[in-house]
């Protein structure tokens, strides 16, 4: 049985950074893409950053990019989402997911399995 967990959020003041973690158990994902997503409140899921399998592509929204750095640890079974320089618009709940095939996707529907997320608050 697939799990992914995440782990890492919290409440920062604008301008702060976090770093999200997601650990995958149940089976190895070394072949598969993974992202990450957020979902405000009252609005929908939106694609936040991919990574290819191997690490060596990653893509993120435009709002995030020079921000935010999606990173992986094969070894460990183990997904990153390094966010800086925190805005109140970064605030939602953020999930990681793995992706149907090895290279970057941005579609939610290339995404078979989902973690349950975590709250990331930014303060004003």
């Amino acid at each position: 049985q697939v799990q992914l967990v995440e782990s890492g959020g919290g409440l920062v003041q604008t301008g702060g950074s976090l770093t999200l973690s997601c650990a995958a158990s149940g089976r190895t994902f070394i072949r598969y893409g993974m992202g990450w997503f957020r979902q405000a409140p009252g609005k929908e899921r939106e694609f936040v950053a991919s990574i290819s399998w191997n690490g060596s592509e990653t893509d993120y929204v435009d709002s995030v990019k020079g921000r935010f750095t999606i990173s992986r640890d094969k070894a460990k079974n183990m997904l990153y989402l390094q966010m800086n320089s925190l805005k109140p618009e970064d605030t939602a709940v953020y999930t990681c997911a793995v992706s149907a095939g090895p290279g970057l996707r941005k579609d939610i529907n290339d995404y078979g399995a989902w973690g349950q997320g975590t709250q990331v608050t930014v303060s004003s």
